[in-house]
């Protein structure tokens, strides 16, 4: 299931910078979660498996069902939402895996997935936003007026904003020493720009949902483009230091703003 992938040199030299021991495999199927009897098989490529569990109490009731596997004792790899390239530190050394669907997508831009990738195990930041929000996620799923899935949603377009906050600038410095890679990062940015603008009138009309336009919006961080209100707050220096708490906190504000205005607007 599992194959070694060989690397451009640019994007090898990336992760000799940020993470020199980490495997890179593609996986002969998609996935949004490996099942554990394949994920076992890493073992075969990697020097040790240490899969995560994390404390049942940090999920309200209704988490989706996914969630309170990656929860528990099951060694899990890979969730929804994750995209084309992924990543664990359940093994050692890291690993990086390159779904099936990759073969569909361009070159450029899948050289820039897996140079992120290595930005991103270089940070030292959790793999998943379960263990970056911890017991606050209870605190999230009381704050969001939502069904859990939107809940999960939020919870994962947050989490990658505040990687972006810790990424961007390694990325802005690949157009002197890694320019391929600066221009896949820099194009990626420019084909989220036409939408960031229109995000809040698209909520506000029902077009889309606040779940999808936090997803778009906290994606376009880690390519450093102005955001629209509500979500310019989370393109701040709090938001990095603070983390899930400031995260929370954000979604509280913005859902107590958003009932005020449709309480003004049923008034009216």
């Amino acid at each position: 299931m599992f194959d070694r992938r060989d690397l451009a040199d640019d994007v090898a030299a990336v992760r000799d910078e940020h993470a020199p021991d980490a495997l890179v495999l593609d996986v002969a199927a998609d996935f949004e979660t490996i099942p554990p009897a394949a994920a076992e098989d890493l073992g075969l490529l990697a020097d040790g498996l240490s899969p995560a569990s994390y404390p049942s109490n940090w999920l309200p009731e209704n988490a989706p069902s996914a969630l309170v596997t990656y929860a528990s004792s099951d060694f899990t790899v890979g969730m929804p939402g994750d995209g084309t390239v992924t990543w664990t530190r359940q093994t050692a050394p890291p690993t990086v895996l390159v779904k099936k669907r990759a073969e569909g997508t361009p070159t450029e831009f899948l050289d820039f997935l897996l140079a992120e990738a290595f930005v991103q195990i270089g940070t030292d930041a959790p793999e998943h936003f379960l263990p970056f929000f911890g017991e606050q996620y209870r605190e999230l799923d009381r704050v969001v007026p939502l069904g859990p899935a939107d809940v999960y949603q939020i919870a994962a377009a947050l989490y990658d904003a505040w990687l972006g906050l810790q990424t961007r600038e390694t990325f802005a410095a690949w157009e002197s020493t890694q320019p391929r890679l600066f221009d896949a990062w820099e194009d990626a940015g420019q084909r989220l720009k036409g939408r960031l603008s229109t995000l809040p009138r698209a909520v506000a009309r029902g077009q889309t949902s606040f779940a999808e336009a936090t997803e778009y919006a906290c994606s376009a961080i880690k390519h450093d483009l102005g955001l629209p209100a509500p979500f310019a707050a989370l393109d701040t220096q709090m938001f990095l230091e603070h983390g899930a708490e400031y995260g929370v906190r954000w979604a509280e504000k913005t859902f107590e703003k958003l009932e005020e205005g449709s309480d003004r607007t049923d008034q009216s």
